[in-house]
């Protein structure tokens, strides 16, 4: 009976660690489809797609450093519109710590430029997305500029 119940004891935590770590790997999985999401919706400049993802207290950083914007002027600056020939985000990076999720990547884009020529983003990303109401949605994401490998 103490065999069982030191063997209980030391089983019953193992197995609670890998149930978690298979809710952390759905968790991350789940914030990995959200970031595909959010690269379809900028690209096509889907501003309800843009909304949904986005939480209301988003803090967008670009690779300048010197302009952030809020929700509503990053929603604004992509509805509507067409700004990339193509965009991919690479080398994905997610850890997920609780209702939080840092996601760290490398966005690679051909950039339609005001006079219609093409330029190109090549940037590194640390977003921070929350758990808010069950979705994933962006909260901070701030970039830097990173040359090509």
């Amino acid at each position: 009976m103490l065999l069982a119940g030191v063997t209980l004891g030391v089983a019953a935590p193992m197995l609670a660690a890998g149930s978690s770590r298979a809710l952390a790997a759905d968790e991350s999985e789940a914030v990995s489809r959200r970031l595909e999401a959010l690269r379809v919706a900028i690209v096509e400049g889907d501003a309800k797609a843009l909304d949904a993802l986005t939480h209301p207290q988003l803090s967008y950083g670009h690779s300048s450093g010197r302009k952030i914007e809020t929700k509503a002027q990053f929603v604004a600056s992509l509805a509507g519109k067409t700004n990339y020939k193509s965009l991919t985000f690479s080398e994905p990076w997610i850890q997920v710590v609780g209702d939080n999720a840092m996601v760290r990547h490398v966005w690679d884009g051909a950039d339609i430029l005001p006079n219609g020529e093409t330029g190109r983003s090549y940037i590194a990303v640390l977003q921070v997305w929350l758990k808010d109401g069950g979705e994933w949605r962006l909260l901070a994401r701030q970039s830097c500029p990173l040359k090509p490998a």
